[in-house]
Formats: C-alpha cells, sequence, structure tokens
C-alpha cells in the first residue's frame, strides 16, 4: 500500500492536528511509540526503530531472541495504517496511529505481532472464511504513591454492574468513556466490575484485525487517559490477593465470502464448522494458554471455582467453562473463549485463537460434549497449565501454533518469558504460592 502523505498531512491540519502519535506492540503488548510532527511528514516515512525492541524485558533487558543483538540490533521500519488513525480527545492537537513493523530490507517482521495475524488471517481468507472477534477486558483504576504504594482506588465491595457517583467518584469513569467515544473506535457500554475499583468496557465486533487494531488503542487510550487524572489503569491479571482477577473475554465467529455467519445449524444448535473450531480450541488451549496468560501473575487468576477457567471444557451459556457458547443464534452465533488474561498482547492472544480453531476446521475435529453445571467439576476435561512455565513447555511443543503463527514469534516469545521465569524463581523464595508478590507488583503494574 502506497501511502499518500501530502493527503494526510492536508487532513491532520485541516482538524487541527500538528502531532502525530505512531504507536506499535511489542512481543510483550507494551506499547511502543514515536511522536511525528505532520509537518514534517514528507520527511519521516517510515520512522525507524531499534529492533531490540522485539527482545526488551519489562526491567530494561534485552535478549538475543532472533539473533537480534548478535546481528547487532538493526533497525526496523514502520509504516503508518491511516485506516487506524484516530483522535486522541484528552491531548488536544495529537492523533494516534498504529504502524506495521518491517525489516530494514522492507520485507514483513515475522516478529511484529500485527505481521503474525495477519498471516492467520490470511489462512481463513484462503477457505473463503473471515474471522469476527469481539472484546472484552477489564482492569482496575489504582492509586499509587511512594511511601503507601499500590492500591485500589475504592475499597467497598458489591457494586457489580453498577454505574454512577458510588463507582466512579468525581466522573472519573464517565470521563474515561467519554474520551473513549471521541476517538471513535467502537466502545459502546461499560461499568463497574465484580471487584472493587475494577471496571469492564465493552467494543463492538468487527474483522479479527481492525479488532485487534482497536483493542490496541483502547489499551492504550485507556491507560493515557487514567494517567492524566493521576491515577493508573492496570491490565494486570491478578493485582490483589483479596480480589478477583481482569480478564481478556474474545467472541469469536465466522463468516462466508457473503458475509453470513456460519456458526448456527439454522435452529438452536451449532453447524459442524463451530463444532470443529470448538475442537481445535480445547485440544491446543495449553498453548493458546501461554499467549492469553502472557505473565507469571496470570495463572494465579486462573483456578478452580475462580470465574476464570481452570479445564479445557466448553458449555452452553456457562461462565464456569473455558469456552462459553452464548445463547444468541442467528447473526449472533459465536464462541466466547474465556482464558484470556487483561495482560495479553491482542495481537497474538487473538492470533492464537484463531490459528487453534483453524486447526480444528482444517482436521474437521470434534469437539467433546459440552458440560453441564458447574465446569470446575468436570472431571473428563484436562486441567489447564496451571504456570506460565508449564504453558510454555505447551506452547514451544505445539505444532500448530508454529505452523500458523511461525516459528520465529513463538521462540522469541519464548525467550522473553523463560527470562522472566527465571527472574521471578530466583526472587520470589515459594515459587508455588498464589500471593501476588512484590517482584510481580514491581514487574509488571508499571507497563501493564
Amino acid at each position: 500500500m502506497t501511502l499518500d502523505i501530502p493527503a494526510l498531512q492536508a487532513d491532520l491540519q485541516a482538524k487541527g492536528i500538528d502531532v502525530l502519535r505512531l504507536i506499535f506492540p511489542d512481543v510483550l503488548g507494551i506499547t511502543r511509540s514515536k511522536d511525528l510532527l505532520v509537518s514534517q511528514l514528507h520527511h519521516t516515512k517510515s520512522p525507524m526503530f531499534c529492533q531490540g525492541v522485539w527482545v526488551t524485558t519489562t526491567g530494561g533487558d534485552v535478549l538475543d531472541g532472533n539473533d537480534i543483538m548478535t546481528s547487532g540490533l538493526p533497525d526496523l521500519l514502520t509504516q503508518i495504517n491511516p485506516d487506524t488513525l484516530t483522535m486522541m480527545p484528552w491531548e488536544p492537537g495529537v492523533a494516534m496511529v498504529v504502524g506495521d513493523a518491517f525489516n530494514p530490507d522492507h520485507s514483513v517482521s515475522e516478529v511484529a505481532p500485527r505481521s503474525v495475524l495477519q498471516s492467520v488471517i490470511a489462512q481463513y481468507t484462503a477457505l473463503g472464511l473471515t474471522p469476527t472477534l469481539g472484546p472484552e477486558l477489564e482492569f482496575y483504576i489504582a492509586n499509587y504513591d511512594e511511601e503507601n504504594g499500590w492500591s485500589r482506588s475504592l475499597s467497598r465491595t458489591g457494586r457489580v454492574y453498577t454505574t454512577g457517583e458510588s463507582v466512579d467518584p468525581g466522573g472519573q469513569f464517565l470521563n474515561l468513556m467519554r474520551m473513549l467515544d471521541g476517538m471513535d473506535i467502537g466502545v459502546f457500554a461499560g461499568n463497574h466490575e465484580f471487584s472493587p475499583s475494577q471496571y469492564e468496557i465493552n467494543l463492538w465486533h468487527s474483522e479479527a484485525l481492525d479488532a485487534a487494531d482497536r483493542t490496541f488503542l483502547f489499551k492504550t487510550a485507556v491507560r493515557d487517559i487514567v494517567a492524566h487524572t493521576g491515577k493508573h489503569a492496570l491490565f494486570v491479571g491478578k493485582p490483589w490477593d483479596d480480589e478477583g482477577g481482569s480478564g481478556f473475554h474474545l467472541h469469536f465467529s465466522v463468516v462466508d465470502q457473503q458475509g453470513n455467519n456460519i456458526m448456527s445449524d439454522g435452529g438452536q444448535g451449532l453447524s459442524e464448522i463451530a463444532n470443529h473450531m470448538i475442537a481445535g480450541i480445547l485440544e491446543n488451549a495449553g498453548a493458546i494458554a501461554a499467549l492469553s496468560n502472557p505473565t507469571v501473575n496470570a495463572y494465579k487468576r486462573l483456578g478452580p471455582d475462580t470465574l476464570a477457567p481452570y479445564r479445557a471444557n466448553w458449555g452452553h451459556d456457562n461462565r464456569s467453562a473455558m469456552l462459553r457458547v452464548p445463547p444468541e443464534r442467528g447473526a449472533g452465533t459465536r464462541l466466547e473463549i474465556r482464558l484470556g488474561d487483561a495482560a495479553a498482547n491482542p495481537y497474538l492472544l487473538i492470533a492464537s485463537v484463531l490459528a487453534a480453531g483453524l486447526d480444528g476446521i482444517t482436521r474437521s475435529l470434534t469437539a467433546p460434549a459440552p458440560v453441564a453445571g458447574w465446569a470446575y467439576e468436570d472431571n473428563s476435561a484436562p486441567i489447564l497449565p496451571m504456570s506460565l512455565s508449564a504453558a510454555l513447555d505447551m506452547l514451544d511443543s505445539d505444532t500448530v501454533m508454529r505452523d500458523a503463527m511461525g516459528n520465529t514469534i513463538i521462540d522469541v516469545f519464548s525467550v522473553l518469558k523463560r527470562d522472566e521465569v527465571r527472574r521471578y524463581e530466583d526472587s520470589v523464595a515459594d515459587n508455588n504460592t498464589r500471593d501476588v508478590s512484590q517482584w510481580e507488583i514491581d514487574e509488571y503494574f508499571a507497563d501493564y
């Protein structure tokens, strides 16, 4: 795609925009960015970054995944995606846009999460299918000061599914909703969630790449908007020992070339292709866990009787299962994958779910019977990996993920995360505790 820089400059300047913030996700899902002066865009057609960003840990160490260190830390090039451009109502004169990342020779980067997702989507396109996704994310709003550390902004419990002053003193959440609405990224509803100072915001469904872009823009914006108020948005899976975790639920369906949802059998049942997708997702659940629960902390959210998944099972309108099938049929027929952690990189989480669903479709896998009742007691279904290390073992050996997403991204992700596990185990005396350690607070709270 050739970018018309003069037309982009003219459009931005007509809207009073003099700074364009180019953002892209690193492998960890952290937002990397550069502010570009709109008046100088004709000189900065392909802004450059160091490829060391792909292998930089949250602690600032640079590792040697994909030989990036040994090859001398070469550049990566970025290209603006004008379709993702959005205003930043809380920053007058600034717009935000997602960038694609390329190697120095302009070839597609096999490490760039957005490119990885595009390659998986292309495999659906080859089958005449379009994956459609609707994300739901939970997060906390927290206080931080040097003397007292981190704390929740609210303390009273029992306010699930509420809005207004009692759960939003000063209208901070209301302001957040208004700012997000001004971005036009598909936000349509929000409320206080189960735990004090925990919130959920819903986004409309759309085609997979657009859904991932909007989720990335959403997480980036929420953190920035909340930071403007002196507080912090935490997309950390399990920030507090005494309260619930924050999930990243994904509603997933496929449509045919005519745009028809093909997940229903025409009545109240599911189609064969939906059954195949369920089977593929369950069969590859361990590998999905690594990419959808990408931190040591994430596994303190999962477990029995947590309203987060514990077993690789599915059920009809059953929120205790890993995969829930909501009751809507016809155009609303879909799967809800409830495994994801709020800290997940949206591009890699979506790519892994799509890869698993594709495996089910291409091999015509058959799903097990749906679980009924409290799914944690379903002894017929395997227990999900309960640590990042165990999940990485399953990801490393999963040929479906490697074939669909590429060896490079899996290997680089594993290098980063194995180092994370090592640093955690070196720093925490009891590695098996379910308590949130100071190491996790230091490692994750500032970046997720």
